[in-house]
């Protein structure tokens, strides 16, 4: 891409589920730094080398905050409201290293391990009740959303029962479509979590959001507005990103059979293909900072004040870190991929995610090895490119 080439818009959609918007192409193998636009007309660098990203995603000269001016916006939605409290993923050190220090030890590959036969017991009940109800069946609804869903409820101690109200505010946070909707959504979760706060004020349970009442709420380290902003990232990440990870992870396999027959022969290879499926998806396509100090790197200086986003779809495919990176290969030594972010800011929930994402994808294709899509593939609707990519439905027969 030279200086003279027209900045590319973004975000976009992809035409295919797990491959990268086509228009993109273009930032792919050029330079690792760019310039976009962004909805609105304004610039923003876009970083699409492995290294650069990784320099960059642990530099404290870019912010996190977006309720800094100018924290560039994907979305007319998400401008509007920029000016809205946001836990752990929208804030910098050191609010962000007391927050997280809060929740770590429940995220914690230890607790990963410990959770594994409660995660394996979710999945067996979710699929028992799919297999009652006979193919053919949306993935989506009756597996994908709900096994993150209620492993998350269970973690926090969410009441499981509220699933449809939470899933569904969730979905308009996320997706919009308009400004007003996510404002709604934000609203009724947020009240939503201060009268389930008030019932563990005086009913405990045993999650862990009763642990930050009766520990971090009670001794002043969070006030209530804290405490909700940090249960609701946990709740809306904890099943939303998983979840898609699920129903678009089902997918791919599906399309790609000699990987899926190399998967059914060794069970053993499930942990390297999720890392592998984790890097091909990209599900977070498009990390937020805005530089608070000019940088110099890869050559080019990014001023303070300048937005940058990461396209994680385009940095998981650097061929000078992943040779034939749009093939899936299970033998490839992927665990450097960026699509849990990196530096302080890199996903909390990883360890549970992964976990998840092995016992689900395995229990699923050992117990429904007849599994295969009950559509042709081109006509099953996926997401659009300003949100987490995934299926908007997978329907399925065995």
């Amino acid at each position: 891409m030279t200086e003279t080439t027209a900045p590319v818009a973004f975000p976009q959609s992809r035409t295919c589920p797990y491959q990268p918007p086509a228009a993109y192409d273009p930032l792919r193998g050029e330079r690792p730094l760019t310039r976009i636009t962004l909805f609105d007309g304004r610039e923003a660098w876009l970083v699409s080398g492995h290294a650069t990203a990784r320099a960059l995603l642990a530099d404290p000269r870019l912010s996190s905050n977006r309720s800094r001016p100018g924290f560039p916006a994907p979305t007319r939605r998400f401008a509007g409201i920029t000016n809205r409290r946001t836990a752990l993923l929208g804030v910098d050190d050191p609010e962000h290293r007391t927050q997280r220090r809060m929740v770590v030890g429940d995220f914690t590959l230890k607790r990963a391990v410990e959770l594994r036969p409660q995660i394996q017991q979710i999945v067996d009940e979710r699929l028992d009740a799919m297999i009652a109800q006979g193919p053919p069946a949306d993935l989506v609804t009756t597996f994908a959303l709900p096994v993150p869903s209620m492993v998350i409820c269970a973690l926090l101690g969410v009441p499981y029962a509220d699933h449809d109200f939470f899933e569904t505010q969730s979905r308009r946070l996320l997706r919009g479509p308009e400004t007003a909707d996510v404002e709604d959504a934000r609203d009724r979760l947020e009240a939503y979590f201060g009268e389930l706060i008030d019932h563990k004020q005086q009913d405990p349970g045993t999650g862990l959001l009763d642990d930050l009442v009766h520990r971090q709420l009670r001794d002043g380290a969070l006030d209530r507005d804290g405490l909700t902003a940090l249960a609701l990232i946990l709740l809306v990440a904890g099943h939303e990103t998983t979840a898609n990870m699920i129903s678009l992870g089902t997918y791919t396999l599906l399309q790609h059979p000699e990987r899926l027959a190399e998967l059914r022969a060794d069970p053993g290879l499930l942990p390297a293909a999720v890392e592998e499926l984790m890097r091909m998806l990209s599900i977070a396509d498009g990390l937020l900072r805005l530089a608070v100090e000019d940088i110099e790197v890869a050559g080019t200086t990014i001023r303070k004040g300048d937005g940058v986003v990461f396209a994680t779809s385009v940095i998981n495919r650097d061929e000078t870190v992943y040779p034939d990176p749009d093939t899936l290969d299970w033998s490839r030594p992927a665990r450097h991929h960026v699509a849990f972010g990196f530096g302080i800011h890199q996903c909390l929930g990883q360890n549970l995610a992964r976990a998840e994402l092995e016992i689900a994808l395995h229990t699923l294709f050992d117990r429904l090895p007849t599994l295969r899509l009950a559509a042709p593939a081109e006509e099953i609707p996926f997401k659009p490119g300003d949100t987490i990519q995934g299926m908007l439905e997978l329907p399925v027969t065995w």
